[in-house]
Formats: structure tokens, C-alpha cells, sequence
């Protein structure tokens, strides 16, 4: 099967059975593994339980039906809490026997915000006994090592760069990507501040609009974020002091329109951006829309590491199919259920390529299968997304 081909309308039913069974193989009596046990994955340390990845996947395992991952998407919230740390964070990962943690080289933020985003989920919608006030303790912890990251004025989270998913992207400060993620914790959690957060997220990451902040430091970071740039139509993948991100984060943006911090105009802008570019093509999506070369005032020398974040490739414009599953979310939130059961179907696809390999990313041009097989989160995205696009709140 090639890339234009028509896809057979079964390839979807046949995704989510190899979906599931993906998920039950990589896992462990601890958790949910990051992907299948290879020699290759061992050595990148991809058989441990991320906090990210497994967050991901404990949304879709929770509420599968399917008994052994139920009771994994606990066992993997579980395995993340007991390495917490004393101040509140969660691991970047855990290995499956409890005996390391690793934190990642300038921190890793967004593991403590998809954790405690899937301990919601997770509350909510299992049946096993127990769950309601499961992790208390943690969670008040983890919400307090946020809130520390805090800006008292801006109420948005400011982090280093390249600690977060995009882990060798040079974004900085205030990260689009991370406070979509802090304003859904916000929401689900009942934090104080939400709607600042809310108000701030839209005037810094989008300073094109008309209306001018009232607090005069973001009125300073508007007037450099807006300096010699066109408006993108899409948010700002970071904002930092004099300079920021117009590279084009899809994942970023996807996650502020899931999350509802886009309004129907702005979410529709980022959907036309994203066509614009062709990013979604012939499987969703690629992550970033302008990939940076050498050449780039934001380049950084360990982008060239192994040569693995050049242009189109990796985080620098790869495209990942975990990610496509929020293209899909994205687009039936927006009520665009035939386009967005087209994105399902070539999300299918290209998880099945190669016998279902299920492959981390792609090269953005040449769609050579790049990076680890047998990707939980992968597997997980497509489950979302198919509830999505039956009628669940933005598949989580």
C-alpha cells in the first residue's frame, strides 16, 4: 500500500485492534513501557515508563474495557508517583523495577503536567476500587512544584529550554506547548487563576491581535515578539525576553484548540495554517512547520547531535504520528467529522507501515520510518482519536 492509495474503511477496526494489542505487549507488572523491547530500544532507554508517554497512554488505556490495561494505566501512575521526588516532580521516566529516575539535563516540565492530567482522567473514568482519592498526596505536591514555576503576574510557567517533549528544541521561557498543558491542569484541578492564564496565553503567544495588554512587561515582550514578523496565524511556539518561536509548533497549537484557549476564529486559523503547510500530508502530522536550519538565529549546536533534529527530521519538522492523533482530536472538536475520520484513516495507514510497525516519526520529506518501532503512545493517540471522533469530550 502506498501513501495515495485510497484506504480500505476496515484498516481503521484493524488500527485499533493493533492498537490494543501493542499496548498489552509493552506491558510490564509496572506500568505502561515507552515502546517494544528491542536491543535498540534498551540502549535508548525507551523500555522504561515515561512520564509523558505513559500519561498519554494511561488515557486511552483507562476506559479500553480491556481488564490487563485498566489495571496498567494504574500500575503505571503508580510506578511514576514512588519516584516522585521530595519537591513535587515527576520523572521524565522510571525503569520498570523501581530502582532509577532521571530527570532529564534542564529539567523535564511537562511530566509532572500530563501526569496529573491522566490522574484526573484516570479518577474519572475507572471502575476500579480505590481510584477517587488515589495519589492525593502526590498530586498536591506535584501542583506545588508548578505553581513555584509560576509567573505571579503573567500566571504562566516559565521553564529552560529543550525540557520538555521537544527535548532538543531551543524554546525558552514562556513555552506554548507547556502552558497549554498547565491551563488543562488548571481546568481539570480547579486551580486558582485559570482565566489569567488564559488571558495571558493569548497576548503573549499570539501578540497580533489589536488589543494591547494591560501589565506593561507584557505590553514590552508584545512589542518584541510582533518586531520585523508577520502575523503566522498561528500561536508563538515560545516567548521569551527579545526573542521567540516562529517556527510553527503544530503540537503546541493543538493542544491550546483541544483545550479550548483557542477561540472558534483562532482555532480555525491554526486548522487553515496547518493545511497551508501540508503538514497533515499523507499522514499526520508533521510537528513543525518551518523547520530550522544551521543558519537559524535559534539554532543550537546540539540540535546537530547524531544529526538527528536537522530540518524535517525529529522534533525540526519529523512527522509523528502520537501527534496526529491530536490532529484528528483537534478536528473533531471543531466539528469536521468527515475530515477528521479522513485523518483517522491515514493515521491507520501510517502506523501500519512496514506490518504495523508502529513507528515513532518520519523524515518530513523523504517519510523514510525514523526512531523507535512498536511506540505506545502511538498506539494510544489512535484510540483517542477514534473516541474523539465518536462523540468523547476531545478524546480525553
Amino acid at each position: 500500500m502506498t501513501s495515495t492509495d485510497p484506504v480500505p474503511n476496515t484498516l481503521i477496526d484493524e488500527a485499533t485492534q493493533a492498537s490494543l494489542a501493542l499496548l498489552e505487549a509493552n506491558l510490564t507488572p509496572h506500568g505502561i513501557l515507552a515502546a517494544s523491547r528491542t536491543e535498540a530500544a534498551a540502549a535508548r532507554r525507551y523500555t522504561r515508563i515515561f512520564g509523558r508517554d505513559a500519561a498519554i497512554c494511561v488515557m486511552a488505556m483507562c476506559g479500553s474495557g480491556v481488564p490487563s490495561l485498566e489495571r496498567g494505566a494504574v500500575a503505571s501512575l503508580d510506578a511514576l508517583a514512588a519516584q516522585q521526588a521530595a519537591n513535587g516532580q515527576i520523572p521524565k521516566y522510571v525503569d520498570p523495577e523501581g530502582q532509577d529516575a532521571d530527570f532529564w539535563y534542564l529539567g523535564c516540565i511537562d511530566a509532572t503536567l500530563w501526569w496529573l492530567i491522566a490522574v484526573h482522567h484516570t479518577r474519572r473514568t475507572s471502575r476500579l476500587p480505590g481510584i477517587a482519592q488515589r495519589w492525593q498526596e502526590n498530586v498536591d505536591r506535584a501542583i506545588q512544584w508548578l505553581l513555584a514555576q509560576e509567573h505571579q503576574r503573567f500566571f504562566l510557567l516559565q521553564q529552560n529550554e529543550a525540557s520538555d517533549w521537544a527535548d532538543i528544541m531551543p524554546r525558552s521561557g514562556y513555552v506554548l506547548y507547556t502552558n497549554a498543558l498547565w491551563f488543562e491542569v488548571k481546568r481539570r484541578f480547579g486551580l486558582d487563576h485559570a482565566d489569567e492564564t488564559r488571558h495571558h496565553f493569548n497576548h503573549l503567544f499570539n501578540p497580533f491581535q489589536r488589543d494591547l495588554p494591560e501589565y506593561h512587561r507584557a505590553r514590552l515582550l508584545r512589542h518584541y515578539a510582533r518586531r520585523g514578523r508577520r502575523d503566522p496565524g498561528l500561536y508563538l511556539s515560545f516567548v521569551n525576553l527579545s526573542f521567540v518561536g516562529d517556527e510553527g509548533d503544530v503540537f503546541g497549537n493543538l493542544l491550546a484548540l483541544i483545550g479550548g484557549l483557542a477561540d472558534e476564529a483562532m482555532a480555525h486559523r491554526i486548522v487553515r495554517a496547518i493545511d497551508a503547510a501540508h503538514a497533515a500530508e499523507p499522514w499526520p502530522v508533521r510537528v513543525t512547520l518551518h523547520p530550522m536550519a544551521p543558519s537559524h538565529p535559534l539554532w543550537r549546536a546540539y540540535m546537530g547531535r547524531h544529526r538527528q533534529n536537522l530540518a524535517h527530521q525529529y522534533h525540526n519538522g519529523g512527522l509523528w504520528p502520537f501527534v496526529g492523533g491530536f490532529w484528528v482530536m483537534a478536528l473533531a472538536r471543531l466539528g469536521l467529522a468527515e475530515r477528521a475520520g479522513s485523518a483517522l484513516a491515514r493515521l491507520a495507514e501510517a502506523n501500519a507501515q512496514e506490518g504495523w510497525r508502529f513507528t515513532e516519526w518520519f523524515h518530513g520529506r523523504t517519510l523514510a520510518p525514523m526512531g523507535m518501532a512498536g511506540q505506545s503512545w502511538n498506539a494510544a493517540t489512535f484510540l483517542l482519536a477514534r473516541r474523539a471522533l465518536e462523540g468523547a469530550p476531545a478524546g480525553w
